[in-house]
């Protein structure tokens, strides 16, 4: 069932993704060589209780852990740990949510430690601008399908893959609501757009094929070739005159 929120609804999800991008500013700022994944979640959850949220991934189907770190050829629900210390050149996603005031916000990133390969650099770059036309897909009136296309173009024009096994959703009192937002589609197809819908569009896009396999933790999900990934996520709102990205200062 989808749920269409009031003003009061999205100034309440405003406020639950603000938490979570500055989780994810302090995280970024924290990350360098030599520092464990599991400092890095310490960190984050030390945040969202200050600021009066709970962890939403925490626990949540039996997950860990506050973060999903993804590291490299992650593409995401990577567990932080102790034994995982960040190196010169990796690639690391991270993606974060909080329960605030009986709301949800997630979001998500991925970031460069230290210097990194110019192809890294190239994949993280669409993979962010694939965030960035996915949301300007986002219009009252619009489809669903609109938004999937306007990501699969950029990441396919740029020779990079769109992993098909995991997708975006909506989002509200739930961490998980409908409807499901694939990464790929039709122009024109799928759901329409009404103002009120929050949908968390997040692009996970690989240097290599879209296919992915699962390590026995069964959480931690990997590209199969071994090529890597990146993943960013907003929270979006479909208003009556376009959007609005949660939690962030402008749309994006």
């Amino acid at each position: 069932m989808i749920f269409l929120k009031s003003p009061a609804e999205l100034d309440a999800l405003e406020r639950a993704n603000r938490v979570v991008h500055r989780v994810l500013q302090a995280v970024q700022a924290a990350a360098a060589p030599g520092v464990s994944t599991a400092e890095l979640d310490e960190l984050a959850e030390e945040t969202i209780r200050q600021h009066g949220g709970a962890p939403a991934f925490k626990g949540y189907r039996g997950f860990p852990a506050t973060l999903c770190t993804s590291i490299n050829d992650v593409i995401v629900h990577g567990i932080p740990s102790r034994a995982a210390r960040l190196a010169d050149g990796d690639v690391l996603s991270v993606d974060c949510g909080v329960l605030l005031d009986g709301f949800y916000g997630d979001a998500a990133t991925t970031f460069g430690i230290g210097r990194v390969t110019a192809e890294a650099a190239r994949l993280m770059g669409t993979a962010r601008r694939c965030l960035d036309d996915g949301v300007a897909a986002v219009a009252p009136g619009g489809r669903l399908g609109d938004v999937g296309a306007a990501v699969q173009a950029r990441a396919e024009d740029a020779g990079f893959g769109v992993v098909r096994e995991f997708v975006g959703h909506g989002i509200g009192r739930a961490l998980h609501e409908d409807p499901q937002v694939p990464n790929y589609g039709l122009p024109g197809h799928g759901q329409i757009l009404k103002p009120g819908l929050v949908i968390a569009i997040e692009p996970m896009i690989t240097a290599g094929g879209w296919r992915v396999r699962v390590d026995s933790d069964g959480w931690t999900a990997r590209t199969e070739d071994g090529k890597l990934a990146a993943h960013f996520e907003f929270s979006v709102a479909v208003t009556a005159d376009g959007r609005r990205v949660l939690g962030v200062d402008g749309e994006c």
